[in-house]
């Protein structure tokens, strides 16, 4: 597309000579510009990406994946449904649970909290269970009156393994004196850190017949909880086969559903962010045309020239569009190899710019990652890529237009 003509002139214009200074220095801002803008949105969209697949898979880890609940209070013929789901193909498995929320009451300090029933082993086999960071699990029993908490939960209320915790259930027991909440005051046996905060600060695990008769459902339940082999993918297979194995006067919803307002959030603040950072791209490109026009108003002289000793309209188009290009494409290059290293190499930057400015630049406690995250996707890589060289291209067509259009006896009528 370009002979060997037009790259030696075009890489002879890109090399400015010391009076032409300012136009190389513009030029350089622009391939400065545009490296940035690519690294900068490589890098944004890649923590981004970790940060959703984080999240969602510390949430498959730890929230049910479809739910069945009853509409009415309690699920009293659960054993016979519980089996059927079991047999469905894709369920890996299914646990009934007896939840409420409730008032929560330990060293003088009240809070509200989620608390949920669960069997001996059932819980065994939990998330909870195998991140256990302080006491002893096999001390969960309804004999004893043990209980696992949230470790946040525990740090709230200055609560350790073996303190005792009192629980206020919004259900009433009739008593001569009238209508009175029930109480239960419950032995600290374990403290769980799943790493989500909304578990680690309000939720307790207690034993399924304590919960049951807290919360008057008799030998019922309040949903059976369900884990499947694929729950990132298409779950509406799943769900019409759980639907229809519950039967009717059941609600059925998966973990999409609950959280859709969530994901769908951050989805959208990736659009937002994507766009936004676009725009660095557009500025360098406009500095790009800024550069080329005052690059062709400098070469007029050397313009005219070339055309009364035979260039074409299309050979001095290609030289300063290929001029123009190489700024839009070096540039992109440098950006991406900027982003990648960046990414590839977050934690040990993020490391050495907290040495050095002795801030904490990703608190753990706020985000709820112990580690700053960035998962590369090397289709939205493309795209930025793609951007990137598009831009520089379009905004180079109007000053190489320009040039073509130069006349040559207007341009050496006064030297």
């Amino acid at each position: 597309m370009f002979n060997p003509f037009e790259r030696m002139v075009a890489a002879r214009y890109l090399r400015a000579r010391r009076q032409e200074g300012f136009i190389s220095v513009i030029a350089g801002f622009s391939l400065l510009g545009i490296a940035l803008g690519v690294a900068t949105l490589i890098i944004v969209m890649a923590v981004m990406n970790g940060f959703r697949t984080e999240l969602l898979s510390r949430l498959l880890g730890t929230e049910p994946h479809i739910v069945v609940s009853a509409q009415q209070r309690g699920l009293t013929d659960w054993p016979d449904v519980l089996k059927r789901l079991q047999a469905l193909p894709g369920v890996v498995d299914v646990q009934p649970v007896t939840e409420g929320f409730g008032l929560l009451q330990a060293n003088g300090r009240t809070s509200g909290g989620i608390v949920r029933g669960v069997r001996n082993e059932d819980f065994l086999r939990s998330p909870m269970a195998q991140k256990i960071n302080a006491g002893d699990p096999t001390k969960f029993d309804a004999d004893e009156d043990g209980i696992v908490i949230g470790f946040r939960l525990a740090k709230a209320f200055g609560l350790r393994p073996g303190d005792q915790l009192q629980f206020t259930s919004p259900t009433t027991s009739a008593t001569p004196f009238g209508s009175v909440p029930k109480q239960k005051s419950f032995k600290v046996a374990a403290t769980f850190d799943l790493g989500v905060y909304e578990f680690d600060s309000s939720l307790i695990l207690i034993p399924m017949e304590i919960a049951q008769a807290l919360f008057g459902v008799g030998q019922g339940v309040t949903a059976l909880e369900l884990r499947v082999t694929k729950p990132a993918g298409d779950l509406k297979p799943v769900m019409a086969a759980v639907e229809q194995a519950a039967g009717p006067g059941l609600a059925v919803r998966d973990w999409q559903q609950s959280r859709a307002g969530f994901f769908e959030a951050i989805d959208v603040e990736r659009h937002v962010m994507f766009l936004i950072l676009s725009l660095i791209i557009m500025v360098a490109a406009f500095n790009i045309i800024s550069s080329m026009i005052m690059l062709v108003k400098d070469k007029g002289r050397d313009i005219a020239i070339l055309r009364t000793m035979g260039a074409t309209q299309g050979t001095i188009l290609r030289v300063f569009f290929l001029t123009g290009a190489s700024i839009g494409v070096l540039g992109t290059a440098l950006g991406f190899v900027l982003g990648v290293l960046f990414c590839r190499n977050i934690e040990a930057i993020r490391g050495l710019v907290e040495r050095l400015s002795g801030a904490n630049v990703f608190n753990p406690e706020i985000y709820f990652l112990s580690k700053l995250p960035a998962i590369i996707e090397w289709n939205e890589v493309g795209q930025v890529v793609a951007m990137g060289i598009g831009l520089s291209f379009l905004a180079t067509i109007y000053p190489a237009w320009r040039a073509a259009r130069l006349d040559p006896v207007e341009a050496l009528r006064y030297e």
